[in-house]
């Protein structure tokens, strides 16, 4: 009895390369998977997607945020993956196993499929997406300064949100982006160590959610 293999459906590369390019005008690499390249016009910061979730709760104005299995990615501002290293310093959180990580210059991300697509279980997918037609520098967290932060010596001070031209709501800066995203971090990998399997017992179980 002969057996027929069945033709191969139409990847889904190509007409998620052609969104990005097409409607946001952002750099991809073809797949499989199609890959954003980072460090062009974003950067992006890395989390657990426990601690990410409760990041999210707290801050309303981020840029678009999207995620993978068990991490979070929120796209910042091109350049702030080298600032990540100096903010936790500043921040004093250096030297602290945070989990907490950034993608920039000649780096790439999983092209998370846009709002309405269907993808394959465990893709990247969009929790905040970028909307097409909108520049999405204007709306990145970005560095402008250890000052900017809630006045002097205050890190990670409470301060009313700004506005972009045209009336738009500004973003959160990059240093509270980090001082929040670090102390949720920190928090999660503490209740991670006390939890039944955690680091702290005799088990070990990795950072993740359902």
């Amino acid at each position: 009895m002969a057996f027929t293999v069945p033709a191969p459906r139409a990847p889904l590369d190509g007409p998620l390369a052609q969104w990005y390019e097409r409607e946001l005008g952002w750099a991809v690499s073809s797949g499989p998977p199609v890959q954003l390249l980072t460090g062009l016009r974003f950067d992006v910061l890395e989390l657990p997607a426990t601690a990410g979730f409760a990041l999210l709760k707290r801050h309303e104005r981020t840029g678009p945020v999207a995620l993978v299995g068990c991490r979070m990615r929120l796209l910042v501002a091109a350049g702030s993956a080298d600032e990540l290293p100096g903010l936790l310093d500043w921040l004093e959180w250096g030297g602290v196993g945070l989990d907490l990580t950034a993608v920039g210059a000649g780096g790439r991300i999983t092209a998370p499929v846009p709002p309405g697509w269907s993808g394959s279980r465990g893709a990247a997918v969009w929790l905040r997406p970028p909307e097409p037609g909108c520049e999405v520098e204007a709306r990145l967290p970005s560095f402008t300064g250890f000052t900017q932060c809630g006045g002097a010596g205050e890190k990670g001070a409470s301060q009313g949100p700004g506005t972009l031209p045209g009336g738009r709501a500004a973003c959160l800066s990059l240093v509270r982006l980090v001082a929040a995203a670090a102390t949720e971090c920190h928090r999660a990998r503490l209740f991670h160590a006390k939890s039944p399997g955690g680091a702290g017992n005799a088990g070990t179980q990795p950072f993740c959610f359902s």
